[in-house]
């Protein structure tokens, strides 16, 4: 009975012992800024194409760890921008406002190169699925579309801490825009790449 004592009391001393940085963050949240970056949603006769101009986009990512290298994840990301049409010799007209909203969740694969102490480089790579929702606006006329998107991604958290880091980051929502849904007129989209860029922090606890 007493060595049982004993071993317990030695168990609690060591447990109390390891440093709380090197105790492992169970989820994490990561607001960042970028830059959006959309292909063309339309090709139309005579080299004219329909798409979104390029704009800022604010966005907030939350991970729940399942295990220290796989996490689930969900993310939400803003642009406020201009449909514009392209036209030959000229360029891109702004025909409309547009905003911006992708919504997405999956998984997200780390692979972890850090020091007891938590600072050092994580790289990581994720894939989801998600949806982008556009809503156009030209004077009292509005419209809306909600096309399912698929997600791929990757980056660099560089951190400083288990609890804080700087995230560097490219995603890429693949989605078909719906005319029918927005405009009302019988014409298929093309599949186009919406590109972000990003940078932030990530904070864990």
């Amino acid at each position: 009975m007493k060595s049982s004592v004993r071993t317990l009391a030695l168990a609690a001393v060591v447990l109390s012992a390891v440093p709380v940085s090197a105790q492992k963050p169970i989820a994490r949240v990561t607001p960042y800024v970028g830059f959006l970056a959309s292909g063309s949603i339309a090709k139309l006769p005579l080299g004219f194409s329909v798409g979104s101009a390029g704009a800022p986009v604010l966005g907030l990512q939350v991970g729940v760890n399942v295990t220290p290298n796989i996490a689930v994840v969900g993310n939400v990301g803003y642009a406020n921008t201009q449909l514009q049409a392209g036209v030959p010799f000229i360029g891109g007209l702004s025909i409309a406002d547009n905003e911006i909203v992708m919504y997405d969740g999956g998984v997200q694969l780390r692979f972890p190169a850090v020091t007891a102490k938590g600072t050092g480089v994580v790289p990581f790579v994720e894939g989801s699925v998600g949806a982008i929702r556009n809503e156009i606006k030209s004077g009292p006329v509005r419209s809306t579309s909600t096309n399912v998107a698929f997600v791929a991604g990757g980056g660099v958290d560089l951190q400083v801490t288990n609890g804080f880091g700087l995230r560097l980051m490219a995603k890429d929502h693949m989605s078909k825009f719906d005319y029918g849904e927005a405009l009302g007129i019988n014409v298929n989209g093309n599949r186009s790449h919406n590109w972000i860029l990003g940078a932030g922090v990530n904070i864990g606890w």
